[in-house]
């Protein structure tokens, strides 16, 4: 196993790694790393569907119309699919971008199984 280049970042024998240091989300590839820009929209995004999951659960605790609750399921769903469009585009953008640069071809098959996880 390489050294970390943090304290936060693990890294794997071909020097993949994934860390989470004060206030980023950062991934490294090879021997460069880089911080996602959308990860406070990200997590704000998240906290958001959280909440509204917490008041779907209340609304069927509280016995309330089925329509209402499948109308709010719908709203959740259509937020998660929102919130991994731009985890996913942010990927391709800076990590694959990277990967294809540098012909590292690991973190492509990453991606191709994420993606054939995500469509099912």
């Amino acid at each position: 196993m390489k050294k970390p280049i943090s304290p936060l970042m693990n890294t794997d024998s071909e020097g993949h790694g994934h860390g989470h240091g004060a206030g980023e989300h950062t991934h490294v590839h090879g021997e460069h790393g880089h911080t996602h820009e959308n990860k406070k929209a990200v997590v704000n995004r998240m906290a958001r569907i959280i909440g509204h999951m917490q008041s779907v659960k209340t609304m069927v605790e509280n016995d309330r119309d089925c329509s209402e609750v499948l109308i709010q399921l719908s709203a959740i769903s259509s937020a998660l699919q929102g919130v991994s469009r731009v985890v996913l585009k942010e990927h391709m953008s800076t990590c694959i971008v990277d990967a294809v640069k540098e012909g590292d071809m690991h973190q492509i098959e990453e991606l191709n199984a994420a993606i054939d996880k995500f469509m099912k």
